[in-house]
């Protein structure tokens, strides 16, 4: 008795498994549940209101044809939720049509007619495209309603309400394009510096290892040679082998230092791209180099979540990015000329202060409202070497909105 049950289970989730570009399947590649297109579905409580404004539509043919209507709408729409991009059109049309068939003993209906028209816009269809089949699918309804008598105020709410919101969820949809390609930029932009990084790692190595390597060998090759002629001269060339190899170590680790500022420089670059595409100007200076690695990394990820904050909440016009050294200690500071008012910390800056805790170190902010933010991180950093002079820590810069306010 059981198997059937579990049959039907593995049936519905083959039939409801989000494709690959599907609603779903974004809603949970953003970490959202796949099931919060779901809450959409409230809407449909205008199903149960429509009767009020007709004192004879509380009657048996509505609650039989809600009955019968209600689990085929939902159905319609949880696969144009679920199916690929392509495939969600003819789901959505379905829903515009259950209303047309509807329409001469159900005017609860209409409601079906409005969701197809937004799910529509799921679909992979250009936006003119898009508002062309909500004006023909809106021209039907008017031709069916004025056929079938229904008040014209609701045939003409009907058709403003549905372009309304397709030009709404038109710009969501922009929107979230928008976002999408900005995270490939960053993507790309940290992919391409990596790659610059690995290349440059190549010729590096190759430059300084190559010619020592070479001569190793030959001093070696020669060694061998001598070993029974003359064991004296053979020791020679094994002792000048030696010496080439210890400076090729030491060479190797002096580029190796050189490499730690990668992070940093991929994470300023993506911070002008995010801040740019949000109409925000960056000023900022080059990154030490020498940064050990764990405070190189660290650092990264909170400019990272700086720079976010400020795209998502500072709305500012300039921001700036300092790096200073003194007494010991590398100092981080991002401000920016925004509203400020930053009184609670979120996840974002508790992330922060906790990497930067982990590293010995202090987090400072001063948000004053209107007057823009000033973040400040000072770690414990007695190697790094700055790549010019720089002021010390103290004299690191106020919110961009005091300088203007002088």
């Amino acid at each position: 008795m059981s198997a059937a049950p579990s049959a039907l289970r593995r049936l519905l989730g083959r039939w409801f498994q989000p494709a690959p570009d599907s609603l779903a399947a974004q809603s949970v590649r953003r970490g959202k549940s796949a099931w919060v297109d779901a809450v959409h579905l409230l809407w449909t409580a205008w199903i149960f209101i429509t009767p009020v404004f007709d004192r004879n539509a509380w009657n048996l043919r509505w609650l039989v044809l809600t009955a019968l209507s209600y689990p085929v709408f939902v159905l319609l729409y949880a696969k144009s939720v679920v199916a690929a991009r392509r495939a969600s059109r003819a789901w959505a049309v379905g829903m515009v049509a259950l209303c047309l068939v509807l329409m001469p003993w159900y005017p609860s209906g209409l409601t079906y007619f409005v969701f197809g028209c937004v799910m529509l816009r799921v679909c992979s269809m250009p936006f003119r495209r898009y508002m062309a089949m909500l004006v023909g699918l809106n021209l039907v309804l008017l031709l069916e309603a004025r056929l079938l008598h229904y008040p014209w105020q609701v045939s003409v709410t009907m058709a403003v309400m549905t372009l309304i919101i397709g030009l709404i969820i038109n710009a969501e949809r922009m929107n979230d394009e928008r976002d999408a390609e900005l995270r490939l930029s960053h993507e790309e932009v940290r992919r391409l510096a990596a790659t610059a990084e690995r290349e440059r790692i190549g010729r590096d190595l190759h430059d300084l290892l190559g010619h020592t390597l070479s001569l190793i060998t030959l001093k070696l090759e020669l060694s061998r040679k001598l070993f029974d002629r003359d064991p004296e001269a053979a020791r020679r060339e094994v002792a000048e082998a030696e010496k080439v190899a210890r400076h090729a170590l030491a060479e190797v680790r002096s580029a190796v230092t050189g490499i730690r500022a990668t992070d940093l420089a991929a994470e300023l670059a993506s911070a002008r791209l995010l801040l740019g595409s949000s109409s925000v100007h960056l000023d900022y200076g080059h990154p030490p180099a020498g940064l050990p690695v764990e405070v190189e990394r660290s650092l990264a990820l909170v400019l990272r979540e700086a720079a976010t904050n400020i795209a998502r909440h500072a709305q500012a016009s300039r921001a700036r990015i300092e790096w200073t050294h003194g007494d010991g200690a590398l100092c981080l500071c991002v401000a920016d000329d925004g509203r400020g008012g930053v009184a609670a910390e979120g996840n974002g800056l508790a992330g922060m202060r906790e990497r930067v805790r982990a590293l010995g170190g202090t987090l400072q902010i001063d948000s004053p409202r209107g007057r823009g933010t000033r973040l400040l991180v000072r770690v414990p950093c007695p190697a790094a070497r700055a790549d010019g002079p720089a002021p010390l820590p103290d004299e690191a810069p106020a919110p961009l909105a005091r300088e203007h306010a002088a």
